[in-house]
């Protein structure tokens, strides 16, 4: 996450950044390099599997987790497993946004392949579900088959564009009904919703503050964020997963210990105060919002919102909108409830399970997030 420099000073109320940057030179320049050649390595394989794979672990999923892991012993076919170690079991207690971001690396995965003229089978759960729990069971197996029918999907050309961008949007530039649509069209499985009206705008700004200041000041959910803080390039390029905070000034306040996982979990600290102007900024400047429904909340329902999130997000990356997940009013603890019950009946008032909840606009351009490489998620052996 290579924040804005506003945000950054944000952070630090101003300070004595530009005399440190001054001195430490060339450590605070660097920018994380194994960590982002994921990106550059997709399609780059000759095994129709693997090179579906290197594409899907750019799909989007929570707190950058990556929580994939794939046996690839059996021919033409590819197993997919979580990996319990990275799971979010504090605001996300029963992995039904991990299983999410499940749904979406399946469905780039398919895009894929389908690219190279493969059709994929999907099997999902073949060993039963648990509802409250993802354990050692597979997610999904999915039958590679060439097959010359096979239509590649025109999403797929924009995986290699596709961001969620976590950084003020535009408040002179509305999304247009347009827009809006184009994102319907791209849902296929799940029930989509949005709005782009004014009074709408407003209370979903005003929701999705609440929400993301209940978990940043319930001490667990916040602790379980921070802890996953990558500051820094070496940090990121040794860890790249959870939320990485690059660049020159995230350097310099790290080195100058200013900004440290420590300092961010003091209240009183100005990393803290100034950080909250900063997330507050995004939920307070969104332009339109969006959301998907399932009418029940079975696994298969989550990975279906997975593929339909992706979906959008491409779609959106196609026309040049930006779109960020704000999943706390959907996450299922306690201090969460009031605000899980109020977004489902504003936006599911007939049954079901808010899957999905974004905020869309536009926004600057921002890097890619940083990847394990492929090799990194096989099965050993």
């Amino acid at each position: 996450m290579s924040l804005s420099r506003r945000k950054t000073l944000a952070l630090i109320g101003g300070g004595c950044i530009v005399a440190a940057t001054a001195t430490a030179g060339y450590a605070v320049t660097r920018r994380p390099n194994q960590a982002l050649r994921p990106w550059a390595l997709a399609g780059q394989y000759a095994e129709p599997r693997r090179n579906a794979l290197s594409f899907a672990l750019l799909a989007p999923n929570p707190h950058n987790r990556q929580p994939w892991v794939v046996d690839l012993s059996q021919d033409d076919e590819v197993t997919l497993f979580c990996d319990p170690d990275r799971v979010l079991p504090e605001t996300d207690p029963f992995s039904r946004q991990i299983t999410i971001g499940l749904g979406c690396f399946l469905e780039v995965m398919r895009m894929a392949a389908a690219q190279d003229g493969y059709r994929v089978d999907l099997d999902l759960f073949p060993e039963g579900e648990d509802p409250t729990t993802l354990d050692h069971r597979p997610i999904a197996r999915a039958r590679f088959t060439n097959d010359p029918n096979q239509r590649p999907d025109p999403l797929f050309a924009h995986v290699m564009n596709r961001r969620s961008l976590k950084e003020p949007f535009d408040t002179t530039r509305a999304v247009l009904p347009t827009e809006l649509a184009t994102l319907r069209a791209a849902a296929t499985a799940t029930t989509f919703g949005g709005s782009i009206k004014p009074d709408d705008i407003a209370i979903y700004r005003e929701l999705s503050h609440e929400a993301l200041r209940i978990e940043i000041e319930t001490p667990a959910t916040y602790k379980e964020s921070v802890d996953l803080f990558r500051i820094g390039h070496r940090e990121v390029d040794a860890n790249p997963d959870g939320i990485d905070f690059t660049g020159p000034m995230f350097e310099t306040l790290h080195m100058t210990g200013l900004f440290t996982r420590d300092v961010a979990l003091d209240t009183t600290s100005m990393a803290y105060t100034g950080g909250l102007d900063a997330v507050f900024a995004n939920t307070d400047t969104a332009m339109g919002h969006i959301w998907l429904v399932t009418k029940t909340n079975s696994r298969r329902d989550q990975i279906a919102a997975g593929a339909d999130w992706l979906r959008l997000n491409l779609a959106a990356t196609d026309i040049g909108l930006g779109m960020q997940p704000l999943s706390q009013a959907l996450q299922e603890y306690p201090e969460m409830a009031e605000l899980y019950h109020e977004i489902h009946n504003r936006l599911a008032p007939n049954g079901g399970t808010v899957q999905m909840f974004a905020r869309i606009g536009y926004g600057p351009q921002v890097a890619p997030s940083p990847r394990w490489p492929l090799e990194a998620k096989l099965v050993q052996t």
